[in-house]
């Protein structure tokens, strides 16, 4: 009998600062680098102040591994200039846009746009939240490249960024070229004996893989990478979702959008906050991406490589410019709410959501892509496992 896919006995090398970066980058010598972190008081970074406080273990491992490991040599065998770290407050949401003010170690307080994007040629930010859709528009705009590693911890630098992100991005395309141009994607969802579907319009676009290389003009990698993606272009059904409380609710979209959510576990108050949010600023509940993990990796707890691992799937509701979409932040009535929220179904994070069966229709054929949380047929052969 196979193994699930989400099980790994891979043996991962150790992690190695100056091989990610080289293999991500592929530096040439002379560029300028720097590192991002977000803190509830970004003030606490003057004098490393905020290493006292053990709730900031992300931020931790981004002094611990990335700033020091750039000062102990990694900067240098890799031709790299500056390193200095910067502390940021943090947003509250994936992928909100960032303030303006930073401040540094010393304890100036500067500014994004005057005195980081326009001086660092790499950013790489290591933050609670996800910063990848505005630090994306903002590489578009004043030409830097970056790496966003939200939500790092011990597993994740021992495996998802431990790995050789060519071999990702070889396994990526694999799977890419067997799925692009497809019309549509079904997904079957069974909670509590009640099935449903979701059928999302794709239009025969090409597929997008986020493989984590980031070598050639301005663009921003999301780490651990690892996913072949599409933005929608239309969507309709229902799809159990779980809150970050343990709530379900059965979410009912027609247009691309959710409009409703309906109460089948939990708190009755989560839902009526939700509605009151879709009705308030509608466009929050738009499907901006579907995405398929194709890596084999160990779960980790984080939702940034959980929804790598092949055999997984997410869709994400609201902001989706970052991906090639045109939801931005100016259409969102309240700009605290132009997120982009991802909602993973795995047999770790939603395990009492069933995923029976997803289907693909492409070049006038309909395949079966996973079922029950395993990749089928098709999708195996296309990977080679």
């Amino acid at each position: 009998m196979s193994k699930p896919a989400n099980f790994t006995d891979r043996v991962f090398p150790a992690f190695s600062l100056p091989r990610l970066l080289r293999t991500v980058f592929a530096p040439s010598g002379g560029e300028r680098v720097c590192i991002l972190i977000d803190l509830d008081d970004p003030r606490e970074v003057e004098g490393m102040r905020f290493l006292e406080n053990p709730d900031n273990c992300i931020q931790r491992n981004a002094h611990d591994v990335f700033y020091q490991g750039l000062r102990d040599g990694a900067a240098a065998e890799l031709g790299l200039l500056g390193g200095e770290l910067f502390a940021y407050e943090v947003t509250g949401g994936s992928n909100l846009d960032l303030p303006d003010e930073v401040f540094a170690p010393d304890g100036r307080k500067l500014s994004f746009t005057a005195d980081i994007y326009p001086n660092y040629d790499i950013i790489l930010c290591i933050s609670t939240y996800s910063a990848t859709a505005p630090l994306t528009a903002s590489a578009k705009q004043f030409g830097f490249r970056g790496a966003t590693m939200h939500g790092m911890n011990k597993i994740i630098l021992s495996s998802g960024l431990a790995v050789d992100y060519d071999e990702v991005s070889e396994e990526a395309e694999k799977l890419r070229l067997g799925m692009t141009n497809a019309d549509w994607i079904e997904i079957d969802h069974e909670y509590a004996g009640v099935c449903s579907t979701l059928r999302i319009e794709l239009g025969g676009q090409e597929a997008q893989k986020s493989h984590g290389l980031c070598r050639g003009g301005p663009d921003v990698a999301n780490l651990p990478a690892g996913e072949i993606y599409y933005v929608p272009t239309g969507v309709e059904g229902t799809f159990p979702m779980r809150y970050d409380d343990g709530t379900v609710g059965r979410q009912h979209v027609t247009g691309g959008r959710v409009f409703r959510s309906e109460l089948l576990r939990g708190n009755p108050e989560t839902i009526a906050e939700h509605n009151e949010k879709l009705k308030s600023d509608p466009v929050t509940g738009e499907l901006g991406e579907l995405g398929f993990g194709t890596q084999r990796l160990p779960v980790s707890g984080r939702d940034i490589q959980d929804e790598k691992i092949l055999g997984t799937m997410h869709v994400a509701t609201g902001r989706s410019d970052h991906l090639g979409g045109k939801l931005t932040p100016d259409r969102f009535a309240n700009r605290l709410n132009a997120t982009h929220d991802d909602i993973l179904f795995s047999p770790t994070k939603t395990p009492d959501i069933r995923v029976p069966q997803v289907r693909m229709h492409r070049n006038g054929r309909t395949v079966v892509l996973i079922e029950n949380y395993e990749p089928a047929e098709y999708m195996r052969a296309l990977v080679g496992t």
